[in-house]
């Protein structure tokens, strides 16, 4: 009997380390966050607080690391504020993407995505361009099975090529 109790362990140990089993939803699920993301693109563009808020998850434990190094917004009042000052101080807003890349956890229900992006917009009446610009971020499905972003980060490559 000795023996056989840890060559069930093994087994369990073993059989517990097998990766995620294949699930057929996780294509739609991804489809479903690559809308989801280019509405949120659409949303910037449009300078659209309701659908960016029915994006976020608008409780106090989200985040968004912005580009500046005091950028650090926690909760939705204050991620709110920053895009109402970005939108007070900038128009005409275009944004182009590249190199989306979404991934979903095996149980459905956390997603993660990095892309590229070219962030063009009218400042002080002088048109500006971004390129090179890096946003990653964390998706959590609620419990009504709608996907909520619960953190953003923006940055820039240390050679970023600001244009006017």
């Amino acid at each position: 009997m000795k023996i056989y109790l840890p060559l069930l362990l093994l087994a369990l140990t073993i059989s517990a380390c097998n990766e995620c089993p294949n699930n057929p939803t996780v294509e739609e699920e991804i489809d479903a966050l690559e809308i989801l993301l280019e509405r949120y693109t659409i949303a910037m563009e449009n300078e659209d607080f309701s659908m960016i808020e029915n994006i976020w998850a608008t409780n106090d434990s989200i985040i968004l690391l912005g580009t500046d190094m005091n950028e650090k917004l926690m909760g939705w009042e204050n991620i709110r504020e920053a895009y109402r000052n970005q939108f007070d101080q900038i128009s005409e807003i275009y944004i182009s993407t590249n190199d989306q890349f979404i991934r979903i956890n095996c149980t459905g229900n956390s997603a993660w995505f990095i892309k590229n992006m070219n962030y063009n917009f009218m400042y002080d009446s002088i048109a500006r361009s971004y390129e090179g610009i890096r946003f990653s971020g964390v998706f959590d499905k609620n419990a009504d099975g709608h996907w909520k972003m619960v953190q953003g980060h923006v940055s820039v490559p240390a050679q970023v090529n600001i244009r006017n």
